[in-house]
């Protein structure tokens, strides 16, 4: 193979892995429940950028997703609303099943921690007994299927399941 010919092999290599690629971006369904993901699973955004990472040590911080700035727990990780809790319930609406899906977010401290969130951050008991982190009376949520800090996967799924706004409130 002489260097014109390898030109056009890597030229048509290029534009094989590009039209791949544009496909890929143009496969999702843009569903709100990721097809078979139902009120529990799939669907919602991913982020195209990495977001701002909350300090150590912090239950509740920051971070800047497709969302716009989100509410993320000590790892980054999203958090989410489930709209059939009620604003100040002792008790979680995920149980069983759902919690598989939408783990609690978690403290141990008495005292939860915040950077740049302004709403009232309080506990419940979670359902296996942790200590379950609250925002304005909500319990909230991570999603299972969020891979990396700062997916918004799990927004919108159900019609049930939202992100949390820095000033407590949900993102719709």
């Amino acid at each position: 193979m002489g260097i014109k010919n390898g030109k056009k092999c890597a030229a048509g290599a290029a534009a094989l892995f590009g039209a791949a690629l544009l496909l890929a971006g143009c496969s999702g369904d843009g569903g709100s429940e990721g097809g078979t993901g139902g009120m529990y699973g799939g669907g919602g955004q991913s982020t195209s950028q990495a977001p701002q990472k909350s300090s150590s040590g912090v239950d509740l911080g920051v971070a800047t997703t497709e969302l716009g700035d989100v509410v993320v727990d000590s790892k980054g990780m999203t958090l989410y609303y489930f709209t059939k809790d009620e604003p100040g319930t002792t008790t979680s609406a995920c149980t069983g099943d759902c919690l598989a899906k939408w783990p609690v977010a978690t403290t141990t401290s008495d005292d939860p921690t915040l950077e740049g969130v302004s709403g009232e951050v309080n506990s419940i008991e979670s359902p296996d007994g942790q200590k379950q982190l609250t925002l304005n009376g909500m319990p909230l949520y991570t999603f299972a299927q969020d891979a990396k800090p700062g997916d918004t996967t799990g927004q919108g799924v159900g019609g049930v399941w939202y992100a949390v706004a820095p000033d407590g409130t949900m993102i719709q």
